[in-house]
């Protein structure tokens, strides 16, 4: 039988690795979207812009991955379907919408807030080791550089 102690170090584990596993489907997800809208783009310095983005996704997710299996666990392989339904309606919307580039745009900033606020709330809320939360705070901070530059690609999309 288990010590308190020993359940509640379990459960803290359990939780570290059940947030790092949410950020690292967040970050497949966003990876894929920014791939697909780079696809989707016709203005070449916002295909080159949102092809950086995936890329540093990606790097996102190599770094999550690592930090699950220094926890000796094993990390997700994919992202979520509500990501899936979500670039589905980036799909739908690019196709009604006049200006292409200015839609899936769009979503993308929407897409980035919402990665903003999640990386925000883990980190005013769980209490991560400090390598883990040095990882997160990271990320975080280039979420909320790329928001920072939303004006800039807004303009890019309307040339």
């Amino acid at each position: 039988m288990k010590t308190t102690h020993e359940n509640a170090k379990e459960q803290n584990h359990d939780k570290l690795v059940d947030n790092l596993q949410g950020l690292l489907e967040k970050n497949y997800d966003a990876e894929k979207g920014f791939t697909k809208a780079m696809k989707d783009a016709k203005n070449p310095r916002l295909k080159s812009f949102l092809q950086q983005q995936a890329a540093q996704r990606s790097r996102f997710t190599t770094e999550l991955t690592q930090a699950i299996r220094n926890l000796n666990e094993e990390p997700k392989e994919s992202g979520s379907f509500t990501g899936d339904l979500h670039r589905l309606w980036i799909d739908i919307k690019s196709s009604v919408a006049g200006n292409e580039d200015e839609a899936v745009l769009e979503e993308c900033i929407r897409g980035e807030k919402a990665s903003w606020e999640e990386y925000q709330e883990k980190l005013k809320n769980e209490n991560f080791p400090p390598n883990i939360s040095q990882v997160v705070q990271k990320q975080a901070t280039e979420i909320h550089n790329t928001l920072n530059r939303v004006k800039t690609l807004e303009d890019l999309a309307d040339q």
